[in-house]
Parts: C-alpha cells; structure tokens; sequence
C-alpha cells in the first residue's frame, strides 16, 4: 500500500496578490475565478484527484463568484477557510479582530458552497497562538498554516525588491513567509497543545533535512531554467518524503495553472512568462509522480486519518506573538 498524502490548492484571487503587493488597484475586487474553478475542476477530474480548497470569504461574498463557488461546492472536493481579507499580518490583529476575521470568513464560505469548512490555512502563513486558539473554538479539525523552511526571509526579500511598498506596508508584511526559525519547526504533522484543548497541525510539507520547499511555485519557477531539472528536484523531494517516512501535504495555487495572458498584471510573480498551457502540462506531470507514490487525498481526509494514531508529536506554541 501506499502512505497517504495530500493536496490543497489556495484559492488567491486577483485582488488578494495585488493587495498583498500594495497599491490601490485590488479595492474592485478584480477577479479570475470563473475562469481558474472550472478549469482547475476539469483539470484533477480528469486525473480523478479529489482536493481541498482554501477559499477567502470575501470572495465567498460577491456576486461575480457566486457560479464558480456553487461549482465547486458541488464537485465533491472539500473547502478550507483561508481568512475573510487575506491579509498576511493576522499577527498584528487583536484576538476580537481575529475572531471576527475566522468566524466571517467560515460562515461566508459555507454560505457559498454550502460546505462548512474544517481546517484552515493563513494567508502568507500567518499563524498565531490567537489563530490557534480562535479555531479550537470555532471547533475546527485542523490547521495548515506552518511553512518549516528556512529561506521565508528570502522568499519576502525578494517580494520586496518586486514591489513598490512603503515602509509602513513592509512592517504590515514583515511575517510574509514566516522566519529563519521556522525551519526548526516538524514537517510531520504533529498537535498543537492548547491549555486542555489539542489541534492538529499539517505543515506544508519541505524536503527533509534541508527543508528546501517544493511545492509547485518552486517547481515551476525552476523549470523556467530547465525543465528536467525542476522535475527531478520534485521527484527527489517526493522520493527523500518515502525514506523518511513523511506523508507530504502538497500546496498548488492558482498561477501554477494561470500564465501571464491569462492573468494580467501579475507579472512581478515568478514564472508568469511560462504560458498557461505549458504550465498545465508540467503541474500534469509532477501531479502523476505524486499520485505514483502516495495515495493522495485532500486535507480534510488526511487529517481524520492522522486523528487516529497515537505516535504525533505534541508540541506547545512557539509564537512570538
């Protein structure tokens, strides 16, 4: 038999990039989701792979989304919570604040796809004991907002170098892709121990040892160089997961299938000059040697399936904020 993996998509919509980028271009709610649902739904029913969907409840809240939303609501994969205003300084809220940004966005979605969610992603991977804290009351099953990497640091410096953030914005940002110290975090999904209560955590899973990432954004930004190369570095990440026992929790977004023509004005992300189509085609490959070496479920399945053993690591928060 195979282990068990999974896979979530995060739901960004094009106002989300462009806020998180500064600037006021993102207050119309510019949006490519009835465009990227369905053709993300064609896409893993023709490789017959159920997923879960991080969605943000403000787009669970405009009309314009509404098709697209009770689409994917009725395709049979699951939903996640992914904030109300995606924005990746949960860090700076007070608990009210965080309370009222989870609860909104938790009722919006179920709202819009008739699916309550069940676990929950931070925007950017913001995450706080608060966070924590507020989905144990809202009764949640599961968090995945840990990114244990070392080069998050990285990854913000060079999203600033991209943008034109004033220095009021990069303090608002200044967790984006979390810290040097999130790399000694598990990449094993493990439990959070909150006063009496527990939560399960599954990271976004990095390679062991080295905890470089790869989930796709990686992959594809290194295919833009070679191709064969992004791929074997992708197989030897899944390969390196089967010798030390880890069952990887593999992240997509949307621009791992959106190329530059089809989202315009996200040029400043990595790998926007890699068309659409030639994007599909390399998330199809790197999809199939998942599937030849997991059985891969989404998030919501995966986490039943770990509630059941008794051999995770409990571990108490260590924000901090």
């Amino acid at each position: 038999m195979k282990p068990t993996a999974s896979i979530s998509l995060d739901l960004d919509n094009l106002w989300s990039y462009l806020k998180t980028r500064g600037g006021d271009d993102w207050v119309s709610y510019p949006s490519y989701l009835d465009l990227l649902i369905p053709m993300v739904l064609d896409f893993l029913d023709f490789r017959d792979q159920r997923i879960t969907f991080f969605i943000v409840g403000q787009d669970a809240t405009l009309p314009a989304n509404t098709a697209a939303l009770k689409q994917l609501g009725k395709s049979g994969h699951e939903v996640g919570n992914h904030s109300f205003k995606h924005e990746p300084w949960l860090h700076r809220y007070t608990p009210e604040a965080v309370r009222e940004e989870l609860s909104s966005a938790h009722h919006a979605i179920a709202e819009a796809t008739g699916i309550a969610p069940r676990g929950f992603r931070g925007p950017g991977f913001s995450v706080t004991s608060v966070v924590l804290n507020t989905l144990a009351d809202l009764g949640y099953e599961y968090d995945a907002s840990t990114f244990p990497t070392y080069i998050g640091p990285l990854a913000r410096a060079y999203y600033f170098m991209s943008s034109n953030l004033s220095r009021e914005q990069k303090e608002d940002r200044d967790e984006l892709f979390g810290s040097v110290s999130d790399g000694l975090r598990p990449i094993r999904p493990y439990v959070w121990q909150l006063d009496a209560r527990r939560l399960l955590e599954i990271p976004v899973t990095t390679m062991p040892g080295i905890k470089a990432p790869f989930h796709l954004s990686y992959v594809l930004y290194l295919s833009t160089y070679s191709p064969k190369l992004a791929r074997t570095y992708f197989r030897t990440a899944l390969q390196a997961c089967r010798l030390a026992g880890v069952e990887p929790s593999l992240l997509l977004h949307p621009l791992d299938f959106l190329g530059g023509e089809e989202a315009p004005g996200l040029d400043f992300f990595p790998a926007m000059r890699v068309s659409g189509r030639l994007k599909r085609e390399r998330v199809a490959e790197y999809l199939s040697d998942y599937q030849s070496l997991f059985d891969v479920v989404p998030m919501g399945e995966h986490a039943r399936a770990l509630r059941t053993r008794d051999d995770l690591l409990v571990r108490k928060p260590d924000f901090v904020v």
